[in-house]
C-alpha cells in the first residue's frame, strides 16, 4: 500500500513488508505481495489503478474515506474494505483525525474468484462482526513473514483463506442487524430443510411466514447467497446423493422421495451438481 502522506508517518509505529512467493507457492497457494501497519501524523493518501493485486484494509484507528471506481465510502474504526486494485481508487485519512491501518495485498490462487463472490454479497467495505480477530489474523500475517520461517508461505496462505472467510461472513448491509428479519430467515431455512421433498413454492413460503415473495426472495438471497429455489433443490439432491449411497431403491423412487416428480427432471438436477449421473454417483460411491 503506497502512502503520498502530507507529513511521514511516524516509522516506529509503522511496519512494511514486501514479499516475493517462490513459483511453487505462486502457482498454487495465496500469497502476499505487501502487507504491514502504518500510523500517520496527518493525512494520508494513496490512488492507484491497474495493480494487479487484491487489498484488505483493516481501520484499526481514526477516520478516512474510500473512493473505489464511481462509489465513495467514509472509513472509521472498525471498517475494513476489500478492492481489486485493477480498478481506479483512492483512500485517504482525515485531517482532523487520522487513521491507523493495517493491510493486506495478495493474490494467487482464486483471489479473483473469491472476490467475485464477495462483491455478488456485499459492498466494498465492510464491518466484521469481530474487528479483534480481523486485526489478529493480519498481525499473524505480518509476522509470519517477517520471521521468514520455512512454513512461512503455506501459513500464510491459510491465513489469507482466514481473512477472506471472515470477509465473505460479514454483511454490510444493515439489515443483518434485523434480528427479527434474521430470525425469520433462520426459520424460512430451516423448514425448507425439513419439507424439501413436499411441494415447495415461493407463494407457500412467503404464506406460511407472512411476508411478501419479493421481501423474502431479495433478503433470503443477501443472508445465504443462494435463492430459495437454489436451497430447495440442493437438499433434495442432498438427500438423492444418501438414498443412492445407502439404499437399493430406483432412480425413480429416489426421484420421488426426494421431492421431484419427474424422474428426468431429477437426473438432468443431479448432473448439473454433481457433473456425474445417479448411476455413475451409485457406482462410484459403493464399489
Amino acid at each position: 500500500m503506497e502512502q503520498r502522506p502530507n507529513t511521514p508517518a511516524r516509522g516506529a509505529l509503522s511496519k512494511r513488508i514486501i514479499s516475493t512467493p517462490d513459483p511453487a507457492a505462486k502457482s498454487a497457494f495465496f500469497y502476499i505481495q505487501e502487507t504491514g501497519s502504518t500510523v500517520t501524523d496527518d493525512a494520508a493518501t494513496t490512488q492507484r489503478k491497474d495493480l494487479d493485486s487484491f487489498l484488505i484494509v483493516a481501520v484499526a484507528g481514526g477516520h478516512g474515506e474510500l473512493t473505489y471506481g464511481s462509489a465513495t465510502f467514509p472509513l472509521s474504526k472498525g471498517d475494513c474494505f476489500f478492492i481489486d486494485c485493477r480498478v481506479p481508487h483512492f483512500y485517504k485519512s482525515s485531517t482532523r483525525d487520522p487513521w491507523e491501518l493495517m493491510w493486506v495485498h495478495f493474490n494467487g490462487s482464486t483471489s479473483e474468484q473469491y472476490y467475485d463472490y464477495f462483491l455478488s454479497q456485499s459492498k466494498n467495505v465492510f464491518r466484521p462482526a469481530s474487528f479483534e480477530r480481523t486485526a489478529s489474523v493480519i498481525s499473524e500475517i505480518i509476522s509470519v513473514n517477517e520471521a521468514k520461517s520455512p512454513d512461512a508461505e503455506i501459513i500464510t496462505s491459510k491465513l489469507i483463506v482466514d481473512l477472506l472467510t471472515i470477509a465473505l461472513t460479514a454483511r454490510a448491509d444493515d439489515q443483518q442487524f434485523d434480528t427479527a428479519l434474521n430470525k425469520k430467515l433462520a426459520s424460512v431455512h430451516d423448514y425448507i430443510e425439513e419439507h424439501f421433498s413436499e411441494d415447495l413454492s415461493l407463494e407457500k413460503l412467503a404464506s406460511e411466514f407472512y411476508i411478501s415473495k419479493f421481501y423474502l426472495t431479495r433478503e433470503y438471497k443477501k443472508i445465504y447467497g443462494k435463492t430459495i429455489f437454489q436451497h430447495i433443490i440442493t437438499a433434495r439432491i442432498n438427500h438423492g446423493k444418501q438414498l443412492l449411497r445407502f439404499s437399493d431403491r430406483s432412480v425413480e423412487e429416489i426421484a420421488h422421495l426426494c421431492g421431484f416428480n419427474d424422474q428426468s427432471y431429477f437426473a438432468r438436477q443431479f448432473k448439473k451438481a454433481e457433473n456425474l449421473t445417479c448411476f455413475s454417483y451409485r457406482k462410484m460411491w459403493r464399489d
